[in-house]
C-alpha cells in the first residue's frame, strides 16, 4: 500500500496540523509495510493556479496526479486559516481536480474517478468550529470534503484539534482528543 503524506501548516515547527498528520502516517505505518510519499507544500510550494497550469500536459499536475492515483490512502495536514484551507493547499487541489483525468462531466453530473481511496484530514484550528455559531464559518473541512467526494474520494476522516489558541487547557485537551482518535485508527 502506498500513503501519500501531505503538509500544508505554514508554521513548520510549530504546525498542529503537521504534528497531527505525522502522527496519522506513523499509526497506519507502524509495522513499516507501506510506502510514503511525502509532500511538503510550503516548503516546496506549487504555483498557484493561472492560465499556463489549465494546459493539459503541465508537468506538475501530471506529478501531482500521478502521485495521487497511486495513493491507497491521503494523510492531508490542513490547518484552517481565516476559516478555510491555506492557499498552498488550494494550488494542489487545482492541480488534481482534472476534467477528464480525475472527474468526468456526464449527462447526469460530473463523476469522480478515483474511488477505492481513503483521506485522513488532520484538521487543526486555533477556535471551535465544529458546532455552535461559528460552524458556519468552517469552510475548511467542509471545502475539502466537497472536493475530494468531486473526484470519487467519499472514505474521509476527519483527526481534528481545534481551539488550540483559546489558551493551555483547551489547547492539551484538544491534543489529547486528537492524539487518543489517532490511536483509534
Amino acid at each position: 500500500m502506498t500513503i501519500l503524506h501531505l503538509d500544508s501548516g505554514l508554521f513548520v515547527d510549530q504546525s498542529v496540523s503537521r504534528k497531527l498528520s505525522k502522527d496519522i502516517v506513523a499509526q497506519l505505518n507502524r509495522d513499516d509495510s507501506h510506502q510514503v510519499v511525502y509532500r511538503d507544500l510550503v516548503t516546496n510550494p506549487i504555483a498557484h493556479l493561472d492560465a499556463a497550469a489549465l494546459s493539459p500536459d503541465e508537468p506538475i499536475a501530471a506529478e501531482l496526479i500521478a502521485e495521487l492515483k497511486q495513493a491507497d490512502i491521503i494523510v492531508i495536514g490542513a490547518p484552517m486559516y481565516n476559516f478555510t484551507i491555506p492557499s498552498q493547499l488550494k494550488a494542489w487541489l487545482d492541480r488534481v481536480l482534472k476534467a477528464g483525468v480525475t472527474f468526468e462531466y456526464t449527462e447526469q453530473g460530473p463523476r469522480g474517478l478515483l474511488q477505492g481511496k481513503t483521506v485522513y484530514l488532520a484538521s487543526g484550528r486555533g477556535g471551535v468550529y465544529s458546532e455552535g455559531e461559528a460552524a458556519s464559518m468552517d469552510f475548511q473541512e467542509s471545502y475539502l470534503k466537497t472536493a475530494l467526494a468531486f473526484i470519487g474520494i467519499t472514505d474521509v476522516h476527519v483527526i481534528r484539534a481545534e481551539g488550540v489558541a483559546m489558551g493551555d487547557e483547551p489547547r492539551q485537551q484538544a491534543l489529547n482528543a486528537a492524539e487518543q482518535a489517532i490511536a483509534e485508527i
